[in-house]
């Protein structure tokens, strides 16, 4: 062989090699499982009500993954990204679009398990709501920033009772007394900390042109039952939705579903409205793999559908819990053809 061939030979063998183990920024979203909630694994129920009459039921409310190539701790290579780019139930998205700039694999893990317990406080609130049962809640202090006007003023957990004189009945409310300030402005905000009330003097400041006093918020439920849901090691808020039909079926006599088989996905928000999230293509795929005839999609990730809908698979879209329980009532019924679709 000449020289030269061999040198080629050799060039291409090595960088091949390097191309293998070379991460690159970018991160493989495919096709996750589909589990339904209303079923069980190791012959433990997913869900399990205390507290309160359950009810036996049927068919499938599945909540729907995404498979995540990437990011913190996980390297994905150029070959990687030439697989996924040949795929059609495959994408492929800058690191940064997905993940917090420079978190570790741990962050990253732990913010998704709360956001997971967050979504299932919510989301059983929203079903034990929608029977008519009063579920009281706080308004908790999440996170602070450091460079904010309430460093030092406000802490992580602090309760807030009262902004500028208005009760802190919901997040809006304290957002709506925030706003009523201009950046610079003070006012009292009463705390609970340590079990105790204080006044604290706030100070408001600005972001993206609107007064704020540089808080995350977060809200706690005081429930009058106790819902357990064996999700493994899935993380996110995504299934919110999914969780409060669930919980709102065994909660109900009769099968919500009919026996029919319904996936979907979406937040939960405190006030009924179901939110958008990531994946919406990958989950789709993942839905009809586990069999199901029918897919619940926020109404805001409907531009994404258009043109992505597997066959055998009817997309059906929920801009509130409300909209997601009659659509599962009409599917239930076989009053299918009024349904809203995504396009």
């Amino acid at each position: 062989m000449p020289a030269a061939l061999l040198t080629v030979t050799f060039v291409a063998i090595a960088l091949a090699a390097a191309l293998t183990f070379v991460g690159v920024p970018y991160v493989v979203m495919s096709p996750g499982p589909a589990t339904n909630i209303l079923g069980e694994a190791d012959g433990k129920p997913l869900l399990a009500v205390e507290g309160a009459t359950t009810y036996p039921t049927s068919g499938s409310l599945d909540f729907t993954t995404v498979s995540v190539d990437g990011g913190p701790g996980v390297t994905v290579t150029v070959y990687d990204l030439a697989r996924a780019w040949l795929s059609d139930d495959e994408e492929v998205l800058p690191v940064d679009q997905v993940f917090p700039p420079e978190s570790s694999k741990q962050e990253v893990q732990e913010e998704g398990a709360a956001e997971m317990a967050g979504s299932q406080s919510v989301a059983t609130a929203t079903a034990l709501r929608a029977l008519g049962r009063d579920v009281d809640q706080t308004v908790v202090v999440a996170g602070v920033a450091d460079d904010g006007p309430s460093n030092g003023i406000l802490e992580v957990d602090d309760v807030l009772v009262s902004v500028d004189g208005d009760p802190a009945t919901s997040a809006d409310a304290v957002r709506t007394a925030v706003r009523r300030h201009e950046p610079g402005d003070t006012f009292p905000v009463v705390v609970r900390r340590d079990g105790a009330e204080r006044t604290v003097t706030a100070r408001a400041g600005e972001s993206e042109g609107q007064t704020v006093i540089g808080v995350g918020l977060r809200l706690d439920y005081d429930l009058p039952v106790d819902v357990t849901l064996r999700t493994g090691s899935v993380g996110g808020p995504s299934a919110g939705l999914m969780f409060s039909l669930a919980i709102y079926d065994v909660l109900t006599p009769g099968e919500l579903t009919g026996g029919e088989s319904i996936a979907g996905t979406g937040t939960i928000e405190d006030d009924g409205t179901v939110g958008p999230i990531g994946g919406i293509r990958q989950k789709l795929v993942g839905a009809r793999q586990a069999g199901a005839g029918y897919f619940l999609a926020p109404a805001e990730n409907c531009a994404e559908v258009v043109g992505a809908v597997p066959d055998g698979l009817r997309v059906v879209r929920v801009a509130t819990f409300d909209d997601g329980l009659d659509a599962v009532r009409d599917i239930a019924a076989g009053d299918v053809e009024a349904l809203p679709g995504c396009g």
